[in-house]
């Protein structure tokens, strides 16, 4: 496997107007990002409306990537042990180095034993390294801390993706898991505090529009606190205004910044002209 970074863009997923995906864009987004010192990618994940990605896609996406030396993260999202484990035998196929799993929320909600079987399920079946995604403004569902611990201790889940923004859980599951355990924060706005109780890093959709800036914000959190708080105001700021607007926001974001985010895939639309322009703005 090829080192797992601190740091991890969520990449936004460009689609054509007609729905397809737009691969020569996605490749450059990617050199974009690596020229901007960009070390590894989430493919697929939230930002990159995995959810919406048919079979074949995934793979697609991650082979592309694979032309770079970076570490690439496979997002897995599926309601079904069986849809996962497709998706991650596609994903593990075209080269991916490690899979971000999604929590299963549709008729697993709540069902802690349902959730942990299909995680044990996953992680006993796949031949790359699992990390966990918890992220309740997307899936209405917190992965329990209680699971998270449990399912820590399975040689093949190394760690968790959690996008609450809650700092007292993030060092509640620090303090759960095992040394070695990674964690990640998911929310921009967490990225400092995140890194003061423990966690090892980030994965966000700031990344597409901000690299530099969130490398920055990182770098001083592990460094030091006080000089971080001036660049995580400035990323917090940023972040709430594009992400507000989703994923169509950060798109919009994106493409000001010099990538090709293309089209989200229906049902989400691009922004309003006037509202895409008021983003540029804020990056440019």
């Amino acid at each position: 496997m090829r080192p797992l970074p601190d740091y991890l863009p969520a990449l936004v997923t460009p689609f054509t107007q007609l729905g397809e995906i737009d691969v020569k864009a996605h490749t450059h987004n990617m050199r974009v990002l690596a020229d901007r010192g960009i070390e590894g990618f989430l493919i697929g994940g939230s930002n990159g409306e995995g959810p919406y990605l048919e079979p074949g896609e995934r793979g697609r996406l991650v082979s592309a990537g694979r032309r770079r030396k970076a570490h690439l993260m496979a997002g897995i999202a599926a309601e079904t042990t069986r849809s996962a484990l497709a998706q991650i035998a596609e994903a593990s196929e075209a080269g991916a180095d490690s899979l971000l799993v999604l929590t299963p929320t549709t008729m697993a909600r709540g069902r802690d034993g349902a959730v942990y079987d299909f995680y044990r399920s996953v992680a006993d079946n796949a031949t790359i390294p699992v990390l966990l995604y918890s992220v309740p403004a997307v899936t209405a569902y917190s992965l329990p801390i209680e699971l998270v611990a449990r399912l820590s201790r399975h040689e093949n889940v190394i760690g968790i993706k959690d996008s609450s923004g809650d700092v007292v859980r993030l060092q509640a599951i620090v303090d759960g898991t095992p040394s070695g355990f990674m964690v990640f924060s998911g929310a921009s706005r967490a990225l400092t505090a995140a890194i003061a109780v423990g966690c090892d890093g980030a994965i966000t959709g700031s990344g597409n529009y901000a690299p530099e800036l969130v490398l920055t914000t990182l770098a001083a959190a592990k460094r030091d606190p006080k000089e971080a708080h001036r660049h995580q105001r400035s990323l917090t700021r940023l972040s709430g205004d594009v992400e507000s607007h989703g994923v169509p926001g950060v798109k919009a974001a994106a493409r000001a910044a010099g990538l090709e985010p293309g089209y989200p895939r229906q049902p989400l639309t691009r922004l309003s002209r006037g509202v895409e322009t008021s983003i540029a703005k804020l990056i440019t």
